[in-house]
């Protein structure tokens, strides 16, 4: 078996990859819709971004999926008093050849991440947690958990180690995609193994983490997370389209997904995979329409109190020079949010407040080239045109 879940499933894409084969594919004709989403009071003027900016990201965005083999990607991005760019490129299904379209629903992976952070928060500002409790004061048999705070699980340094990193639970989920895991199913993969550092000594993305808060929303509010999330966060912040799935099934319209994160490592169709064992860290699912909405809400603290919004965006070193992280939420040159990759499909959601322009990338493969996690490769791409001093996943300059 190769490495590659143990440093893939459900990783942050911006933080870990591996070389995989790209999945091959034939162009297929755009969709192309420039303009202002009437949704959005935003002031982004209609028309698009002007001639030659949309002909410059229609080329960039093509050249990327081509070379990356990625089968469709779906783009949008929102850019006040400048205008706005919406596009689907490629295929939504590398064997119908069906197009892609902008209006499919898509796992999103770990941007699940900044809802489950979300619902924690509003925790703090109800003042019935504290980011700085430790988790063993609502999660029994937590290594170290005496000395491991809430706020050092959000911001990935708890030093737990990563479930997703275990062999066992690795062969067990590629062995059999359609299982239910449950939420401490999981972390018993993880805890059998010491932690791999002293808390808060440093950074490491770990879905452990995620999944001990998930518990601790639900202990606190006496709620499943699936519930607190869609009555505390997603109406509130008016997204009708997102959900916190309880099974394999996806709404339609949505594209198949394809993954080379199997036993063997070939390519195959991972959209009806069962999501369970990612759950507070990567479950849920979303459309081009309410991710637009949420980059801003999340960014911005729309749903929370400013202190606990600050909190929130105090970035610490990843370890990556142009990355850093809050609580459950980045900071990549300039632009805050998170990006999601779940065997299937990647996605990216970022706002950046200096130009309060929003991105939102949506592909249907998690599948890395030359090392390189395909949604970082777009995302790099529109950013290098349309925001030059704020480039996305910015590479490391040569020395």
């Amino acid at each position: 078996m190769r490495r590659t879940p143990s440093r893939r499933l459900l990783a942050a894409a911006l933080l870990v990859a591996s070389v995989l084969t790209p999945v091959a594919v034939t162009p297929a004709a755009a969709v192309h819709t420039p303009g202002v989403d009437r949704h959005h009071g935003d002031d982004c003027p209609p028309g698009g971004l002007g001639p030659e900016v949309t002909a410059r990201l229609d080329k960039a965005i093509e050249d990327v999926r081509r070379q990356a083999g990625i089968p469709g990607i779906v783009a949008g991005l929102w850019m006040p008093g400048r205008g706005g760019y919406v596009r689907a490129t490629g295929v939504a299904d590398t064997v119908t050849r069906e197009p892609m379209t902008t209006d499919v629903f898509v796992r999103i992976g770990s941007e699940t991440k900044t809802f489950t952070v979300t619902a924690l928060l509003k925790l703090v500002d109800e003042g019935r947690i504290g980011l700085d409790d430790p988790i063993s004061d609502y999660v029994d048999h937590v290594p170290d958990g005496e000395h491991i705070t809430l706020r050092q699980l959000a911001e990935m340094r708890s030093g737990l180690f990563p479930y997703t990193d275990d062999p066992d639970f690795q062969h067990d989920l590629l062995s059999d995609p359609q299982r239910t895991f449950t939420p401490h199913e999981v972390l018993a993969y993880g805890f059998k193994h010491d932690n791999t550092f002293d808390p808060g000594a440093q950074f490491q993305y770990s879905n452990t983490n995620l999944v001990l808060l998930g518990l601790v929303v639900e202990k606190v509010s006496g709620r499943s997370l699936a519930d607190f999330i869609d009555q505390r966060v997603l109406r509130p912040a008016r997204l009708r389209h997102t959900v916190f799935p309880v099974d394999s099934r996806i709404p339609e319209p949505h594209p198949r997904g394809y993954t080379d994160q199997t036993l063997t490592g070939e390519v195959t169709d991972s959209t009806d995979w069962n999501p369970s064992w990612a759950w507070a860290a990567g479950a849920m699912i979303s459309d081009l329409h309410d991710l637009r909405r949420w980059a801003k809400v999340v960014a911005t603290g729309t749903l929370l109190s400013p202190q606990t919004q600050a909190e929130r965006l105090r970035m610490l070193p990843t370890g990556h020079p142009s990355t850093s992280y809050g609580l459950g939420i980045f900071d990549s040159g300039g632009w805050i949010g998170h990006n999601g990759s779940i065997p299937g499909f990647e996605t990216v959601t970022v706002y950046l407040p200096s130009q309060k322009a929003t991105l939102v990338l949506m592909l249907n493969t998690d599948i890395t080239y030359q090392g390189q996690e395909p949604s970082s490769l777009v995302a790099r791409a529109i950013t290098e045109i349309v925001t030059p001093d704020n480039v996305y996943d910015s590479p490391v300059p040569p020395r």
